[in-house]
């Protein structure tokens, strides 16, 4: 429907591991254009913990690249604790930053697009449905074991596969592969010390 109020909400690492587990990269600039092309997008939130501390972080230039190119990024730092074995763990959960976010915005949207199959969600998606927002979960069953809680399948009101938007959303592999030698090239030809 084109006239529909779309919000994203990306869980960040749920699904950076659904697409790992199907051995494909998400082009970002590619699936803000799929869901701008069904309708207006109000919003597209992509929630992250990062480790403070570290020098760098592997996931700082996608951060920053998101940020300038029409996402608004949620960043919290992760927790350190040592659990009850005497291990050093690391926690950092955004639920909770995206259900608020998600329950604010649902009086100015009429379709939240989740992209999660963290069955903690199953609680917010009703909140959002009982306020007359249509629910679209995206993860996978595809992979073993499915990245989808089926309490969150169940709850939500249509399902959509990422398997089915990888043509649409997936990075090329040939692209990627000639932009990372177009790098290399420029990086060999350019001399030290100068601006290239």
């Amino acid at each position: 429907m084109q006239n529909e109020r779309i919000a994203l909400f990306i869980d960040g690492a749920n699904l950076y591991a659904t697409a790992k587990a199907l051995g494909f990269d998400i082009d970002y600039k590619r699936l803000l254009k799929e869901f701008q092309g069904r309708g207006t997008l109000v919003r597209a939130f992509y929630y992250t913990a990062l480790i403070e501390d570290q020098e760098y972080s592997s996931i700082r230039p996608l951060i920053d690249w998101l940020d300038y190119n029409g996402y608004r990024v949620v960043t919290k730092p992760t927790k350190e604790f040592i659990d009850s074995t005497g291990r050093r763990k690391v926690k950092g959960n955004m639920d909770i930053e995206l259900a608020i976010d998600a329950l604010e915005l649902a009086p100015h949207i009429n379709h939240m697009v989740l992209f999660s199959g963290d069955g903690d969600f199953r609680s917010l998606v009703e909140a959002v449905q009982r306020r007359g927002v249509r629910v679209t979960v995206v993860s996978t069953i595809t992979s073993q074991p499915p990245m989808v809680a089926d309490e969150l399948r169940r709850q939500c009101d249509e399902f959509l596969d990422i398997m089915t938007l990888m043509p649409k959303i997936g990075r090329d592999p040939q692209e990627r592969a000639e932009r990372i030698q177009r790098s290399y090239e420029r990086r060999a030809t350019t001399p030290e010390g100068t601006e290239g």
